[in-house]
Protein backbone atom coordinates (compact mmCIF):
# COMPACT_ATOMS: atom_id res chain seq x y z
CA UNK A 1 0.00 0.00 0.00
CA UNK A 2 1.34 3.47 -0.41
CA UNK A 3 0.21 6.44 -1.18
CA UNK A 4 -2.35 8.83 0.67
CA UNK A 5 -5.73 7.71 1.47
CA UNK A 6 -7.67 11.11 -0.18
CA UNK A 7 -10.34 12.24 2.11
CA UNK A 8 -11.00 8.13 2.49
CA UNK A 9 -14.96 7.30 3.28
CA UNK A 10 -14.71 4.82 6.45
CA UNK A 11 -18.34 2.32 6.52
CA UNK A 12 -19.10 0.48 9.32
CA UNK A 13 -21.73 -2.42 8.67
CA UNK A 14 -22.68 -4.61 11.51
CA UNK A 15 -19.77 -3.64 14.33
CA UNK A 16 -20.35 -5.25 17.54
CA UNK A 17 -18.22 -4.83 20.19
CA UNK A 18 -18.19 -6.25 23.48
CA UNK A 19 -16.07 -6.81 27.22
CA UNK A 20 -16.24 -10.45 28.09
CA UNK A 21 -20.19 -11.16 28.17
CA UNK A 22 -20.90 -7.53 27.88
CA UNK A 23 -21.96 -5.96 24.88
CA UNK A 24 -20.88 -2.53 23.81
CA UNK A 25 -21.99 -2.11 20.82
CA UNK A 26 -24.25 -3.75 17.99
CA UNK A 27 -25.45 -3.49 14.72
CA UNK A 28 -23.88 -0.13 14.09
CA UNK A 29 -24.19 0.42 10.36
CA UNK A 30 -22.92 4.08 8.24
CA UNK A 31 -20.95 5.25 6.52
CA UNK A 32 -18.94 8.16 7.48
CA UNK A 33 -18.23 10.10 4.46
CA UNK A 34 -15.02 11.58 2.91
CA UNK A 35 -13.97 14.75 3.34
CA UNK A 36 -17.01 15.80 5.74
CA UNK A 37 -17.32 16.33 9.51
CA UNK A 38 -18.99 13.25 10.90
CA UNK A 39 -20.06 13.66 14.32
CA UNK A 40 -21.15 10.80 17.03
CA UNK A 41 -23.24 11.69 19.52
CA UNK A 42 -24.52 10.14 22.71
CA UNK A 43 -24.90 10.71 26.46
CA UNK A 44 -22.08 9.15 28.78
CA UNK A 45 -21.30 5.29 28.57
CA UNK A 46 -23.36 5.48 24.76
CA UNK A 47 -19.99 3.49 23.44
CA UNK A 48 -19.30 6.16 20.98
CA UNK A 49 -15.63 6.63 22.51
CA UNK A 50 -15.29 2.99 22.11
CA UNK A 51 -16.30 3.17 18.26
CA UNK A 52 -13.80 5.71 17.80
CA UNK A 53 -10.84 3.38 19.04
CA UNK A 54 -12.81 0.71 16.76
CA UNK A 55 -11.92 2.56 13.52
CA UNK A 56 -8.47 3.67 14.88
CA UNK A 57 -7.91 -0.18 15.41
CA UNK A 58 -7.06 0.29 19.09
CA UNK A 59 -10.03 -2.04 20.62
CA UNK A 60 -10.92 -5.02 18.07
CA UNK A 61 -14.52 -5.17 16.88
CA UNK A 62 -16.11 -8.55 17.73
CA UNK A 63 -18.45 -8.32 14.57
CA UNK A 64 -18.91 -6.89 11.39
CA UNK A 65 -16.53 -4.98 9.26
CA UNK A 66 -14.63 -1.64 9.12
CA UNK A 67 -14.08 -0.43 5.89
CA UNK A 68 -11.55 2.82 5.14
CA UNK A 69 -11.15 3.78 2.04
CA UNK A 70 -11.76 0.74 0.23
CA UNK A 71 -9.22 -1.36 2.99
CA UNK A 72 -10.88 -3.80 5.15
CA UNK A 73 -9.33 -3.33 8.17
CA UNK A 74 -9.44 -6.92 9.26
CA UNK A 75 -8.59 -8.62 5.89
CA UNK A 76 -4.94 -6.73 5.57
CA UNK A 77 -2.05 -7.85 7.15
CA UNK A 78 -0.38 -6.19 10.27
CA UNK A 79 1.98 -4.14 8.17
CA UNK A 80 -0.80 -2.27 5.76
CA UNK A 81 -2.88 -2.02 8.97
CA UNK A 82 -0.02 0.16 10.57
CA UNK A 83 0.33 1.90 7.21
CA UNK A 84 -3.27 2.85 7.35
CA UNK A 85 -3.15 3.67 11.13
CA UNK A 86 0.07 6.39 10.04
CA UNK A 87 -2.45 8.29 7.99
CA UNK A 88 -4.80 8.75 10.76
CA UNK A 89 -4.38 11.62 13.05
CA UNK A 90 -5.76 11.12 16.69
CA UNK A 91 -6.37 13.81 19.12
CA UNK A 92 -7.11 12.09 22.54
CA UNK A 93 -9.49 13.70 24.99
CA UNK A 94 -6.92 14.99 27.44
CA UNK A 95 -4.75 15.74 24.56
CA UNK A 96 -1.88 12.93 25.76
CA UNK A 97 0.92 15.10 25.37
CA UNK A 98 3.71 13.51 27.31
CA UNK A 99 4.58 15.80 30.46
CA UNK A 100 8.26 15.86 30.51
CA UNK A 101 8.50 16.75 27.11
CA UNK A 102 8.48 20.27 26.13
CA UNK A 103 5.92 21.05 22.92
CA UNK A 104 7.78 21.29 20.35
CA UNK A 105 9.03 17.62 21.14
CA UNK A 106 5.76 15.99 21.94
CA UNK A 107 4.38 17.41 18.21
CA UNK A 108 8.10 15.57 17.03
CA UNK A 109 7.41 12.28 18.35
CA UNK A 110 5.39 10.90 15.12
CA UNK A 111 7.87 12.25 12.89
CA UNK A 112 10.86 10.62 14.51
CA UNK A 113 8.77 7.98 15.13
CA UNK A 114 7.88 7.03 11.57
CA UNK A 115 9.80 9.15 9.49
CA UNK A 116 13.70 9.60 8.78
CA UNK A 117 13.61 13.43 8.28
CA UNK A 118 16.45 15.30 9.49
CA UNK A 119 16.08 17.18 12.56
CA UNK A 120 15.92 20.35 10.80
CA UNK A 121 13.28 19.64 8.51
CA UNK A 122 11.26 17.79 11.82
CA UNK A 123 11.74 21.26 13.42
CA UNK A 124 10.52 23.47 10.48
CA UNK A 125 7.51 21.08 10.48
CA UNK A 126 7.01 21.58 14.31
CA UNK A 127 6.87 25.35 14.05
CA UNK A 128 4.58 25.05 11.30
CA UNK A 129 1.78 22.68 12.80
CA UNK A 130 2.33 24.84 15.94
CA UNK A 131 1.70 27.90 13.96
CA UNK A 132 -1.24 25.95 12.47
CA UNK A 133 -3.36 25.63 15.92
CA UNK A 134 -1.95 29.36 16.64
CA UNK A 135 0.55 28.31 19.65
CA UNK A 136 3.98 29.47 17.05
CA UNK A 137 5.25 31.01 20.49
CA UNK A 138 4.79 28.00 23.11
CA UNK A 139 7.09 25.84 21.28
CA UNK A 140 9.65 25.65 24.44
CA UNK A 141 6.55 25.18 27.24
CA UNK A 142 5.85 22.06 28.79
CA UNK A 143 2.05 20.89 29.07
CA UNK A 144 1.72 21.61 32.74
CA UNK A 145 2.21 25.72 31.71
CA UNK A 146 -0.35 25.75 29.12
CA UNK A 147 -3.87 25.83 29.27
CA UNK A 148 -6.46 23.05 28.86
CA UNK A 149 -7.34 24.69 25.35
CA UNK A 150 -3.89 25.18 24.81
CA UNK A 151 -2.84 21.44 25.32
CA UNK A 152 -5.98 20.33 23.23
CA UNK A 153 -4.76 22.51 20.45
CA UNK A 154 -1.23 21.30 21.03
CA UNK A 155 -2.90 17.65 21.01
CA UNK A 156 -4.40 18.65 17.43
CA UNK A 157 -0.97 19.69 15.93
CA UNK A 158 0.62 16.62 17.68
CA UNK A 159 -2.41 14.59 15.27
CA UNK A 160 -1.63 16.91 11.90
CA UNK A 161 2.32 16.18 12.13
CA UNK A 162 2.28 13.47 9.54
CA UNK A 163 -0.78 15.04 6.95
CA UNK A 164 -2.94 12.69 7.79
CA UNK A 165 -5.97 11.79 5.34
CA UNK A 166 -7.94 11.40 8.33
CA UNK A 167 -8.40 12.76 11.72
CA UNK A 168 -10.26 11.30 15.04
CA UNK A 169 -11.35 13.92 17.69
CA UNK A 170 -12.48 12.45 21.01
CA UNK A 171 -14.37 14.79 23.00
CA UNK A 172 -12.52 17.89 21.43
CA UNK A 173 -14.46 20.36 23.20
CA UNK A 174 -15.07 18.87 26.59
CA UNK A 175 -13.68 21.08 29.53
CA UNK A 176 -13.43 23.78 28.00
CA UNK A 177 -14.61 27.70 28.43
CA UNK A 178 -17.79 28.67 25.28
CA UNK A 179 -15.53 30.69 23.80
CA UNK A 180 -12.61 28.57 23.72
CA UNK A 181 -14.41 25.68 22.21
CA UNK A 182 -16.40 27.80 19.55
CA UNK A 183 -12.17 28.28 18.55
CA UNK A 184 -11.75 24.69 18.33
CA UNK A 185 -14.52 24.24 16.54
CA UNK A 186 -13.69 26.43 14.17
CA UNK A 187 -10.18 25.58 13.78
CA UNK A 188 -12.03 21.91 13.18
CA UNK A 189 -13.83 23.04 10.11
CA UNK A 190 -10.42 25.24 9.05
CA UNK A 191 -8.59 21.81 8.77
CA UNK A 192 -11.60 20.35 6.76
CA UNK A 193 -11.40 22.64 4.41
CA UNK A 194 -7.95 23.47 4.07
CA UNK A 195 -6.47 19.93 3.59
CA UNK A 196 -9.76 18.01 1.91
CA UNK A 197 -9.53 15.74 5.95
CA UNK A 198 -12.25 13.10 6.64
CA UNK A 199 -12.94 13.80 10.27
CA UNK A 200 -14.67 11.96 13.11
CA UNK A 201 -15.95 13.90 16.08
CA UNK A 202 -17.18 11.92 19.01
CA UNK A 203 -18.91 14.56 21.33
CA UNK A 204 -21.85 14.91 23.56
CA UNK A 205 -21.87 18.50 22.93
CA UNK A 206 -25.18 20.07 21.22
CA UNK A 207 -23.42 23.49 20.05
CA UNK A 208 -20.43 21.68 18.80
CA UNK A 209 -22.72 19.32 16.99
CA UNK A 210 -24.43 22.39 15.07
CA UNK A 211 -21.68 24.29 14.36
CA UNK A 212 -19.54 21.38 12.70
CA UNK A 213 -21.50 18.45 11.87
CA UNK A 214 -22.33 17.60 7.99
CA UNK A 215 -23.20 13.66 9.31
CA UNK A 216 -24.15 12.61 12.50
CA UNK A 217 -24.23 9.01 14.08
CA UNK A 218 -26.65 8.64 17.24
CA UNK A 219 -25.42 6.19 20.04
CA UNK A 220 -27.36 4.94 22.90
CA UNK A 221 -26.71 2.42 25.32
CA UNK A 222 -24.83 0.78 22.13
CA UNK A 223 -27.15 0.77 19.81
CA UNK A 224 -27.25 3.55 16.68
CA UNK A 225 -30.30 5.49 16.94
CA UNK A 226 -29.52 7.39 13.94
CA UNK A 227 -27.27 7.96 11.23
CA UNK A 228 -27.48 10.59 8.33
CA UNK A 229 -27.18 14.23 7.24
CA UNK A 230 -27.12 17.12 10.24
CA UNK A 231 -30.66 18.50 8.42
CA UNK A 232 -32.32 14.87 9.24
CA UNK A 233 -31.42 14.53 13.12
CA UNK A 234 -34.82 16.95 14.20
CA UNK A 235 -37.10 14.98 12.47
CA UNK A 236 -36.26 12.02 13.86
CA UNK A 237 -38.99 10.23 16.20
CA UNK A 238 -37.06 8.57 18.51
CA UNK A 239 -38.00 9.86 21.99
CA UNK A 240 -33.97 9.32 23.06
CA UNK A 241 -32.86 12.02 20.66
CA UNK A 242 -35.72 14.84 21.23
CA UNK A 243 -34.59 14.49 24.84
CA UNK A 244 -31.16 14.61 24.09
CA UNK A 245 -31.43 17.22 21.39
CA UNK A 246 -33.84 19.56 24.14
CA UNK A 247 -31.59 18.56 27.11
CA UNK A 248 -34.47 17.45 29.12
CA UNK A 249 -33.19 15.57 32.49
CA UNK A 250 -33.81 11.68 32.88
CA UNK A 251 -36.59 10.30 33.77
CA UNK A 252 -34.24 9.03 37.24
CA UNK A 253 -33.40 13.00 37.60
CA UNK A 254 -36.61 13.85 37.77
CA UNK A 255 -37.73 10.81 40.33
CA UNK A 256 -34.90 12.37 42.34
CA UNK A 257 -36.24 15.24 42.22
CA UNK A 258 -39.49 14.66 43.39
CA UNK A 259 -37.94 12.58 45.95
CA UNK A 260 -36.05 15.90 47.44
CA UNK A 261 -39.08 17.80 47.05
CA UNK A 262 -40.88 15.39 49.29
CA UNK A 263 -38.15 15.60 51.89
CA UNK A 264 -37.79 19.20 51.79
CA UNK A 265 -41.80 19.20 52.41
CA UNK A 266 -41.60 17.12 55.35
CA UNK A 267 -39.18 18.82 57.07
CA UNK A 268 -41.12 22.00 56.82
CA UNK A 269 -43.96 20.71 58.30
CA UNK A 270 -41.87 19.03 60.95
CA UNK A 271 -40.23 22.24 61.36
CA UNK A 272 -43.54 24.71 61.80
CA UNK A 273 -45.99 21.57 63.57
CA UNK A 274 -48.16 21.22 60.23
CA UNK A 275 -48.84 24.72 60.25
Amino acid sequence: MSGRLESPDIALSDVSVGYGERTVLSGVTTVLPGGKVSVILGGSGCGKSTLLRNIIGLVPIQGGRIVLGGHDMAGISEAERLDVRRRMGVLFQDGALLGSLRLGENIALPLREHTELTDSLIEEIVRLKLRLVGLADFMDYFPSELSGGMRKRAGLARAMALDPAVLLCDEPTSGLDPITAADMDQLILELRATFDMTIVVVTHDLESLYAIADHVVVLSAGRMLFEGPLKQLAASDDPFIHQFLARQPSRESRILGESWSAMVESRRISATGGA
